[in-house]
């Protein structure tokens, strides 16, 4: 009998262990967490995860060390965590929009969005825009577009790469209106900001980090791509009210490599999710005009499947391709 109570007594502690992450997973982390921005120092991105990453480290108890790797788009990230084995919590990064499109655009993708992760947590998303140097005739998006219209070939855009929702929107809203721009990627968003105020291009479109330029009326804002008009901008029209029926915010969140432990997973979605809402990080958030856009770990999981089919229908419709 006391066999009998014994065995079953062991049974709910293992169930009971396998239902609380906290049991299952008592001595993670126990060591320095790393979290990959996949953008250059000083962004909105970066600043953000900064944030993030540094409210978080109270909840685990273990700092949470952004490391920087810039390029390709922002999937450097993604690259460097699709090639681990298996996951074990200690690495994790930023999933940007552009992991779900270049391995649509490419022969030989290195990685698979879907198979080679596991979600965590949906953060947030952007508020992009076109703007051009305040010097430039064109006062509205109209004008502008007209210019570009009568001008095949001469306006050129900068965006912060190939494949990036400024990227491929601008292409979409060039193929609705019969416009032949002419796309110059970068690596980040300085190096964007910078060639459009030197007259290298002449058109930004990228997040908020030209908005104080905006407001120090160095550079003009010529239309934004929200579902409505920005609060500190509630001036400049959405594309939607130019007759152009597309909303662009590039959403995100956080992943890690594929086979993490349900256990580890759900440790840093818990710490991950209380610093998301944290008055501090909400506050930089808003400094970007960056929404607060949670989703958990399941409902993450079910719309990264759907952004890449999605993503990808488009990138097959544009005929885009990187080799």
């Amino acid at each position: 009998m006391n066999s009998l109570i014994g065995r079953r007594g062991a049974l709910a502690l293992g169930a009971a262990a396998l239902a609380s992450p906290a049991l299952a997973q008592a001595g993670f982390p126990n060591r320095p967490i790393r979290m990959i921005v996949p953008w250059l120092p000083g962004g909105s991105s970066d600043t953000q995860l900064r944030m993030l990453s540094d409210l978080a480290t109270k909840t685990l108890g273990q700092p949470v060390l952004v490391e920087n790797k810039a390029g390709a788009t922002g999937t450097l990230g993604a690259l460097a965590m699709s090639q681990e084995r298996s996951g074990d919590g200690y690495l994790i990064g930023q999933m940007p929009i552009s992991v779900f499109r270049l391995p649509a655009m490419s022969r030989r993708p290195t990685f698979d969005p879907i198979a080679d992760f596991s979600y965590i947590l949906h953060l947030t998303g952007y508020t992009f825009g076109v703007v051009v140097r305040a010097d430039q005739p064109w006062q509205t998006w109209q004008e502008f577009v007209a210019y570009a219209k009568a001008n095949p070939g001469k306006v050129t855009y900068g965006t912060p790469g190939v494949g990036s929702t400024l990227h491929i929107t601008m292409e979409r809203i060039g193929t609705q209106l019969g416009i032949d721009w002419l796309h110059v990627p970068f690596r980040g968003g300085a190096d964007n900001i910078q060639a459009v105020l030197s007259g290298a291009t002449v058109a930004n479109t990228d997040s908020t980090g030209w908005a104080p330029l905006v407001q120090d009326g160095k550079l003009r804002l010529l239309v934004v791509w929200t579902a409505e008009r920005t609060k500190r901008f509630p001036e400049v029209p959405t594309l939607r009210e130019m007759g152009i029926d597309i909303v662009a915010d590039s959403p995100y969140g956080l992943a890690g490599p594929k086979g993490m432990d349900p256990g580890v997973v759900r440790v840093l979605h818990d710490a991950f999710k209380a610093a998301l809402f944290e008055p501090q990080h909400v506050s930089t958030l808003e400094r970007y005009d960056m929404p607060v856009r949670y989703m958990g770990t399941e409902e993450y999981a079910a719309f990264a499947r759907k952004v890449y089919a999605e993503e990808s229908a488009v990138i097959r419709k544009l005929g885009l391709k990187m080799d």
